[in-house]
């Protein structure tokens, strides 16, 4: 059977991308703007042998597969072959189709940008300190350069806030930053802990923008190191601060405000309570709380995929709750939520603009980490944009207070964060 009829039977004989494969079968739409090649039979045997996503992904990270064309566009218009779901009778027939069991004689290693549990790096108890340190130095410690190239001068890795449609990322990393102080209330002279704190975006925004003396904590020795050169290149040594440390061996307390942007997606669930009391127990009455992380749209879908994509490849360990479960333990923990927001969309934007970066660097981020990388955070990042879009990830910033004996919150009546500032041009 041709490789064609093959890829017309799980994505459909009207697929709108453009199919070619070493057999010399074709198939979907001539001229698309999305081209999708399968270059050798390793390629079909990595189908075989991981029949859907996985098997694709891993094709296309070993450079077995090819897509051409925008991969954000390849996905939108796949979305049937990526949400194929096959049974046991659907394998069977389409391992006939790919060539018979033949294929699963010898078994494809996958590409070594896979992290599989119990070998190359990541073993130990879940969540312990020294297995949250080689899943963190996975996905961080690719390259400061490759980072610089994706992500922009801002060096923020996190979900950007757009406070216009047209600003750029530049604008709209600042502008978050900024909208993260100002629901902390930060002002002159208090001090700020930042728990995963990437390159020191926060900190040294805290810092510079509203006198705070800031410390943040990054489980990242590259991260660590770029952001603690940066503070001292912007002269701001005498406030603000980057250690390599585990947010839970932060020895200081009495913190006037504890910002998490992005830790809480790699905490665990099991370990959720103790992470939100550790951070209660950080703060002086009346302190705050901004969490902002990645979540699911609901509490019906598990916490973690272990044979997907993103676990295998991106953020080994990584767990996603519901927003409504993380407010619940912010609230058995102590804390009393006072504001919450959902910034999918930005999130997509965000993407976009990092995926953009990507593309404008490519030759150099496959000369800076490997084309098997460079692979893995093209796919990943497009996917996650198409995520957002479709409201099956989302990102949530929750706001709360650490009340005083009294219970009073030391709150204004209303919002004052959404204030106009010069961030915002």
């Amino acid at each position: 059977m041709a490789l064609a009829e093959v890829f017309e039977s799980f994505a459909g004989p009207d697929a709108p991308v453009e199919f070619t494969a070493y057999d010399g079968s074709h198939a979907g739409t001539p001229g698309s703007p999305v081209r999708i090649t399968v270059r050798s039979p390793v390629a079909v045997a990595y189908l075989a042998q991981a029949p859907g996503a996985l098997g694709l992904a891993r094709a296309y990270v070993a450079g077995h597969l090819d897509v051409e064309g925008d991969m954000y566009e390849a996905l939108s218009r796949m979305t049937k072959a990526q949400s194929i779901s096959l049974g046991g009778t659907e394998k069977l027939r389409l391992l006939h189709d790919l060539g018979g069991p033949k294929l699963l004689i010898h078994r494809m290693p996958p590409p070594p940008q896979e992290v599989r549990q119990h070998r190359r790096r990541l073993s130990g108890r879940l969540h312990s300190k020294r297995r949250d340190a080689r899943a963190i130095s996975h996905h961080y410690d690719v390259s400061n350069r490759f980072y610089e190239w994706v992500l922009g001068p801002s060096m923020a890795y996190t979900c950007a806030c757009y406070p216009h449609e047209d600003a750029t990322l530049e604008q709209a990393q600042a502008y978050k930053h900024d909208l993260v102080a100002r629901k902390l209330g930060l002002t002159e002279g208090m001090r700020l802990l930042d728990v995963g704190c990437g390159w020191g975006g926060m900190v040294r925004h805290a810092a510079r923008e509203y006198g705070v003396k800031a410390l943040g904590v990054t489980l990242s020795a590259q991260q660590a190191a770029w952001a603690q050169a940066a503070i001292e290149r912007e002269g701001l040594a005498s406030l603000a601060e980057v250690r390599h440390l585990d947010y839970r061996d932060v020895p200081e307390a009495g913190f006037d405000a504890v910002s998490s942007i992005g830790l809480t997606e790699h905490i665990g669930k099991q370990n959720l309570p103790d992470y939100f009391s550790f951070l209660l127990g950080k703060l002086k009455a009346g302190g705050r709380l901004l969490n902002h992380c990645i979540t699911r749209p609901d509490n019906t879908e598990p916490a973690i995929r272990r044979g997907g994509f993103i676990n295998r490849y991106v953020f080994p360990d990584g767990e996603l709750e519901g927003p409504g479960y993380l407010i619940s333990l912010m609230h058995d923990t102590g804390f009393e939520v006072r504001h919450e927001e959902n910034l999918r969309e930005h999130y997509a934007k965000t993407l976009a603009a990092w995926c953009a970066n990507l593309d404008a660097h490519w030759p150099e981020a496959v000369g800076e980490v490997g084309p098997g990388t460079a692979r893995v955070w093209r796919l990943y990042m497009a996917g996650s944009r198409l995520g957002f879009d479709r409201n099956h990830i989302e990102l949530h910033q929750m706001l709360g207070v650490r009340l005083a004996p009294d219970g009073m919150s030391g709150m204004p009546l209303r919002p004052d964060w959404d204030r106009p500032g010069i961030l915002a041009g």
